[in-house]
């Protein structure tokens, strides 16, 4: 009899473990091919201060700052009215032109001094032609939908969605040159937003 209840508490004991170990590869294995839920399923849920918060973001996200730079083709657009660039550059696959008309051939790492002249960044380009990230025309909920799939954000999950409102090239939206008008709101407010609409739950705009 004792010999019996030995093995069968080894038997159990042998059970939870291969359990634990295939809780562990399962959970793994979500969090690389589906962080984004599972981040969400961590954070806190309000959605009427989630969709509020949008709204604002929303805002700056449709401001020629921002939407520019997020064309539905591959030219990317320019000025306050949000026209077509008048040289037309094309996107590139890597996002930063093609042949001889590269972005930072005019877009130097600062702004050109003068009235509406070439803002600058290091890194100016538009995103890569796998991963367009378009905010023309796109609706509140349309947009707030696509900026927590990872197939449509470069691939970011929470936490790297919060940094990106530090990104260089975010920040120069507030130091567009010359001539030119700023986002409806201040980066400090618009970070406050922003991480509001993520931190509780980041849901979308009803359509």
């Amino acid at each position: 009899m004792a010999t019996f209840l030995k093995n069968k508490t080894i038997s159990v004991i042998f059970l939870s473990l291969a359990s634990m170990v295939a809780l562990g590869w399962t959970l793994k294995q979500d969090d690389e091919t589906n962080y984004i839920k599972l981040d969400k399923a961590a954070l806190k849920k309000d959605s009427i201060a989630s969709v509020m918060a949008f709204k604002n973001v929303y805002k700056v996200l449709m401001s020629p700052r921002c939407v520019n730079c997020h064309p539905k083709g591959d030219v990317p657009l320019q000025g306050d009215d949000s026209h077509l660039h008048v040289m037309a550059p094309k996107r590139g696959l890597d996002g930063k032109g093609v042949y001889a008309m590269k972005c930072t051939n005019c877009h130097q790492p600062k702004n050109t001094p003068g009235q509406h002249t070439p803002p600058g960044n290091p890194d100016w380009h538009l995103p890569p032609a796998d991963m367009k990230m378009v905010f023309e025309g796109r609706t509140a909920h349309e947009l707030a939908k696509q900026l927590v799939d990872p197939a449509q954000n470069g691939n970011k999950n929470i936490k790297k969605l919060k940094e990106h409102a530090d990104d260089a090239l975010v920040l120069a939206g507030w130091n567009p040159g010359e001539g030119r008008t700023l986002p409806p709101m201040s980066h400090a407010e618009f970070k406050k937003e922003w991480l509001t609409w993520l931190n509780n739950g980041a849901y979308a705009p009803a359509k």
